[in-house]
């Protein structure tokens, strides 16, 4: 009788027993940012991830092991053990038509490559900051390796805060005397000498025309602050000298302007370009530098899309909070009536009739901009010491990021057209 008893206890435990492990990404989670290396780790083991888009503010669901478990919480990730039955049940409820949530399979960790100069800049990056803290793997690349057709051993790809117009952005008049500027102009020069361009413009035109050719193949690209609109103009400028002798020694093409063709660029049309070597802006993409907003007050929302008939948006949109502090940068927002009518808004301040996080389709892959430099750090200024993400570890503006790196990892449905 005993015997009998024990073996009915038995199977009673090991029938409850966790099959998966849920990790909620709603407000109860202790650290959302960890949360995402966490998924990325698991991904790098050949096992799959369930997202459950909109449940509990984009939660993970994956099958139980010791070895994940106790990552959780070596990382101090919040995470749930589940039964079969209840993730079943909790399947069953996303899939309800009446609901807006969806289940998206995460595959294939996704190679990532960041775009920076090697030498150290007087600022920090936000990608480069939230990927160390989350812990997620990536390759650093420059100039060179991009023209030297690297890219193709890459998933996804940030831009560094850089200027791709070859004005060295735009810090002339503020910093044309500091050790920092006149270094990184003469290391520019040389660079660009020694790839075969007469010009930093030329050289970093050539470097953007690869990146556009990546996406083009399928290759996901992201970008904050300056290297969203610099891009663009970049592009859409391809052929025209667009800077002042100030930045490349001889005079700009007096017709710039009506030269520029918006047709080449990814997100932005009808914008007028500042050629003044003195104006801290590229062109009028950008909003007004000084805010008419209080800082306290500064917010923008994010979308809510269909997670069943518009996956991608909604995996890019995935946060615990659908109203996001905003954050200022040399490229803070955009201004919407300049925004190509293609082009999908994620993120936007309505009463300042801004865009802070858009995204496009361009050939095979993707591209998401998102404006603005440091998005716990309002106004982050050159040689502001680093954020410490161990202060913010729920951060719903650095959230953003992280969705677009597990993005590439997804297999998508057709969206909706």
């Amino acid at each position: 009788m005993k015997k009998l008893l024990f073996s009915i206890l038995l199977f009673i435990s090991v029938a409850s027993r966790a099959s998966f492990i849920l990790i909620p990404m709603d407000e109860t989670q202790s650290n959302h940012l960890k949360a995402y290396g966490i998924a990325y780790w698991v991904l790098t083991k050949n096992v799959p991830i369930d997202w459950l888009l909109n449940y509990r503010g984009g939660s993970f669901a994956f099958p139980y092991s010791k070895d994940f478990e106790k990552e959780c919480l070596v990382r101090n990730v919040k995470y749930e053990n589940i039964p079969d039955a209840s993730m079943s049940k909790i399947l069953q409820d996303i899939a309800d038509p009446e609901v807006n949530m969806d289940a998206v399979r995460l595959e294939k960790a996704p190679k990532v490559a960041v775009y920076s100069p090697k030498a150290n800049n007087p600022w920090d990056d936000a990608v480069t900051l939230v990927l160390t803290y989350a812990e997620i793997p990536y390759t650093v690349i420059y100039d060179e390796e991009i023209l030297d057709d690297n890219l193709h051993l890459y998933d996804w790809l940030h831009l560094h805060h850089e200027d791709f117009t070859g004005q060295y952005g735009k810090f002339f008049a503020a910093y044309q005397n500091a050790d920092w500027y006149r270094k990184q102009v003469a290391d520019y020069e040389s660079r660009a000498t020694a790839l075969g361009f007469s010009k930093v413009s030329q050289e970093k035109l050539a470097v953007a025309k690869k990146i556009r050719y990546f996406v083009m193949g399928g290759g996901y690209m992201f970008a904050m602050c300056s290297a969203t609109d610099s891009y663009d103009i970049a592009l859409a400028a391809e052929g025209i000298d667009i800077c002042s002798a100030q930045f490349d020694h001889d005079a700009i093409d007096p017709n710039a302007q009506n030269k520029i063709d918006f047709s080449k660029g990814f997100a932005f049309q009808n914008y007028q370009l500042s050629t003044n070597p003195y104006e801290y802006e590229f062109s009028t993409i950008d909003v007004p530098g000084i805010r008419p907003i209080a800082k306290e007050m500064d917010y923008f929302s994010l979308f809510d899309f269909s997670a069943k008939w518009d996956q991608v948006p909604s995996m890019l949109t995935q946060d615990h909070e659908k109203l996001v502090k905003g954050f200022m940068g040399q490229t803070t927002a955009f201004k919407k009536p300049l925004i190509k009518t293609d082009v999908l808004i994620l993120g936007e301040n309505k009463s300042l009739n801004e865009a802070k996080y858009i995204h496009g389709v361009y050939g095979k892959g993707t591209w998401t901009f998102y404006g603005g430099h440091d998005p716990e750090d309002y106004q982050h200024r050159v040689g502001d010491p680093t954020t410490d993400l161990n202060l913010h570890p729920n951060s719903p503006g650095y959230r953003l990021i992280l969705n677009n790196i597990l993005f590439p990892a997804a297999k998508k449905k057709p969206q909706k057209t």
